[in-house]
């Protein structure tokens, strides 16, 4: 019996600085929290989860010549994730400020190395991972245009060697920004599109989560809507659409929730899991990504 097929994830590593707020936040004055450093960046969360499920991943990304780095990738090495991660001169790794409360959180980025992310290195991790059987492509380098090339580069190259693809939107506001008709010319006929709620209305419009997830699965080969609290709906060309339901958990921390759901949903479906297992699997990492502060698996 063989194992699961190597799954390659390209996109963002960065140095997470999350704060738990204690109370509302008070614009100009202190508001208490409680503050933690640690390993974040969507790509690379997603490998850990992966990695985490016994599945094998290699994280295609980029980080400073710094120390801030190289604590990236040895806390990655030792989860377990095989890191084909460039290392940047001249530049700083990335860090995201993350202000989490009330089961919401907003991020102050700064992506560092992330925008240094080279086409030309993308295409040799692959080239150099020849088990691989799926791209999972964090959409993060495409909504910017400084890394664009590389994630495009992703998409083409694994086409090329008949891997499967999926991508994740990863961020409302940039998704605005670029415009949904371009996001989709970028992600279309990739094997699996998955979106959050906000993400879902930017590319299909003010629509129900089922009539957005079947509109996007004309673009994408199968459409996952993540919705939180109120569950998933999936859609694809071929079946209705799927709903499951969330998992109910206690609320420490939404950070890292997504990649979760994206590594449990991937890990899953990769295996041959019909939808709604692959859904249901992917809410038990979301609802135990929630209930631990940070965006990795403890331990």
């Amino acid at each position: 019996m063989t194992g699961p097929r190597r799954v390659v994830v390209v996109g963002d590593l960065v140095t997470d600085v999350v704060a738990v707020l204690g109370a509302p936040l008070a614009p100009g004055s202190d508001t208490p929290a409680s503050i933690r450093v640690a390993g974040g960046g969507q790509a690379a969360n997603t490998a850990a989860w992966l990695a985490a499920q016994g599945v094998p991943v290699t994280l295609v990304a980029a980080v400073g010549d710094d120390d801030a780095g190289r604590e990236r990738v040895a806390e990655l090495e030792r989860a377990g994730v095989d890191c084909a991660v460039e290392r940047v001169s001249g530049a700083v790794t990335g860090t995201v400020v993350v202000l989490t409360g009330d089961g919401e959180r907003t991020m102050v980025t700064e992506r560092g190395a992330n925008l240094r992310l080279d086409a030309r290195h993308v295409e040799a991790a692959l080239a150099a991972a020849p088990d691989a059987g799926h791209l999972h492509l964090s959409a993060y380098p495409l909504l910017d245009a400084a890394s664009r090339g590389a994630g495009l580069r992703a998409l083409a190259v694994a086409r090329e060697r008949g891997l499967t693809t999926s991508v994740d939107a990863a961020s409302t506001e940039p998704l605005r920004r670029v415009g949904a008709a371009t996001f989709l010319a970028w992600v279309r006929d990739v094997d699996l599109l998955l979106v959050n709620a906000d993400e879902a209305a930017v590319l299909a419009g003010g629509l129900d989560p089922a009539a957005q997830a079947r509109a996007l699965s004309a673009t994408a080969r199968r459409v996952v809507v993540k919705r939180g609290a109120a569950g998933a709906v999936w859609a694809d060309r071929t079946t209705s659409v799927g709903v499951a339901p969330a998992r109910r958990a206690a609320v420490a921390d939404v950070t890292g929730a997504g990649d979760a759901f994206a590594a449990g949903l991937l890990s899953a479906w990769l295996a041959g899991a019909a939808p709604r297992a692959a859904l249901e699997r992917a809410g038990d990492l979301g609802a135990l990504a929630v209930s631990t502060v940070g965006a990795r698996p403890a331990g």
